[in-house]
């Protein structure tokens, strides 16, 4: 079982709860009864407190915890007639990305997100949700595909960054990333992309220039890790707490900075708790966008996401 250390005292609480459960149960004892009430109000006034109140770096660890719902899991709960799309026709295949022509509610959606893996072995498949050049060259083959035939497109972003290794290198990731920013922004289709989990760097933003752009609650949004910022600025990588503290990438941050425009609820405890819930907020905000943009024209949707990131950012000339 993944625990996080300020989950621990729930944890506790849920356990003694479950203890004099098992006794009551033997016993019969109205007196536990009523003991059993008062603990569980208190485990929902601990839990309401706790996610409530999370530091940057607690935040941080939620949307890196192993059991978020991923792309893949999106796809199985909210979507039907889901045909997945391989390929970036230069290279190879990259399971990093998942991408693919879908339903959701009848609408059809071409749907590219990030995917990383359940265990070990699948990590190591996937690159831990790191995609190489030719993963970035595979979604946006499927998102000028989507634009073809008009189709919006659904991104899902949950990376901790392009992968840095010296085949990817080798093979332009700089270059993969750039002409992916270039191009989602002259694509005549709804661009939606949500951040489910951890957004990191150029290797999130490579699937992120979209007319609406939402994040989940406890999901955060950057351009560097605060691991990688720690080591940059004070030359040293654990000290990624105290650079969480300064880099202000949390969903309620971003809203405050108008830079996204929705933040998406998670049940209490965060999406891991009850995925099935969660997926259903995510899609059910994902299709109220979809609404709000369906009636513009694919020039007007060009037009929309060039002011979106025209106006983000504040400065003063003096």
């Amino acid at each position: 079982m993944y625990i996080l250390e300020f989950e621990k005292p729930i944890l506790a609480l849920k356990s003694k709860i479950e203890e004099l459960r098992m006794q009551q149960q033997t016993r019969g004892d109205e007196k536990l009864l009523k003991e059993i009430n008062k603990l569980e109000r208190q485990t929902k006034e601990l839990e309401k407190t706790t996610y409530s109140t999370l530091n940057p770096w607690e935040k941080t660890l939620l949307a890196r915890h192993p059991k978020r719902p991923y792309t893949l899991d999106f796809i199985e709960h909210c979507t039907t007639e889901f045909t997945q799309l391989h390929g970036d026709r230069n290279f190879r295949d990259d399971p990093a990305i998942i991408g693919g022509l879908c339903r959701i509610d009848g609408q059809p959606f071409m749907v590219v997100g990030h995917q990383k893996g359940r265990n070990t072995q699948d990590n190591v498949k996937r690159n831990f949700g790191m995609p190489h050049p030719e993963g970035y060259r595979k979604a946006l083959r499927l998102m000028r595909m989507a634009s073809r035939f008009k189709v919006p497109i659904l991104s899902l972003i949950d990376t901790p960054g392009a992968y840095p290794g010296i085949g990817a290198e080798e093979r332009g990731q700089s270059e993969a990333i750039a002409v992916s920013l270039r191009e989602m922004a002259a694509l005549e289709t709804p661009i939606i992309a949500i951040v489910t989990g951890e957004g990191g760097s150029g290797g999130a933003i490579a699937l992120g220039v979209a007319n609406r752009v939402l994040m989940y609650e406890h999901s955060i949004y950057s351009v560097i890790s605060p691991e990688g910022c720690a080591g940059i600025l004070f030359g040293d990588g654990t000290r990624a707490q105290e650079a969480a503290q300064s880099l202000r990438y949390s969903a309620q941050d971003l809203l405050s900075f108008h830079l996204i425009d929705e933040i998406i609820p998670e049940p209490l405890g965060g999406a891991h708790v009850k995925p099935d819930e969660a997926l259903d907020q995510l899609k059910r905000a994902a299709l109220s966008h979809f609404n709000d943009l369906r009636g513009l024209t694919g020039p007007q949707l060009v037009e929309d996401r060039y002011q979106k990131f025209r106006k983000m950012g504040e400065f003063a000339e003096g």
